[in-house]
C-alpha cells in the first residue's frame, strides 16, 4: 500500500510541474506580443537609427539626434507655422525616415508604393 501511495504522490508532483511549467511558458508568449504603440515606437526607433548611421553621427552627437528624432512628432505639432526652406528640409527629413521605415519592414513593389504613400501624406 507504501508504495502505492508513493507512487500517486510522485505522479501527481510530476503533473503539477508539468503544469507549472506549461503556464510560465504561455505567460512568456504573452509577454512577447507587442501593443501597436510598442511595435510604432520600434519602427521609430529603426527610422532614427538608420537616419543617425546615414549621416554618420557618433557619441554626443547621435545621442542629441537620437532624442530629438524619437520626440519629434511630439514636438512637431507643437511649433508654429515654418518658413518655406524649413518645410522642404522637414519633407526631406519625412522622406528619409518613410524610406528607412519601409525598408526595416522589408516592403518592396506595390506594398512599398502604398506605404511610402501613407507615410508621406501623414501628419507632420
Amino acid at each position: 500500500m507504501k508504495g502505492k501511495v508513493k507512487i500517486a504522490m510522485v505522479v501527481t508532483v510530476i503533473a503539477a510541474l508539468i503544469l507549472v511549467a506549461f503556464g510560465a511558458l504561455a505567460a512568456e508568449t504573452e509577454k512577447k506580443a507587442k501593443s501597436p504603440k510598442q511595435q510604432a515606437q520600434q519602427e521609430k526607433m529603426k527610422a532614427c537609427n538608420a537616419d543617425a548611421k546615414a549621416k554618420g553621427l557618433k557619441g554626443d552627437e547621435r545621442k542629441k539626434f537620437m532624442s530629438e528624432c524619437l520626440k519629434g512628432d511630439k514636438d512637431a505639432s507643437a511649433t508654429p507655422a515654418t518658413p518655406a526652406k524649413d518645410t522642404k528640409a522637414a519633407q526631406q527629413e519625412k522622406m528619409k525616415a518613410c524610406n528607412a521605415d519601409a525598408k526595416a519592414k522589408g516592403l518592396k513593389g506595390d506594398e512599398r508604393k502604398k506605404f511610402m504613400s501613407e507615410c508621406l501624406k501623414a501628419a507632420p
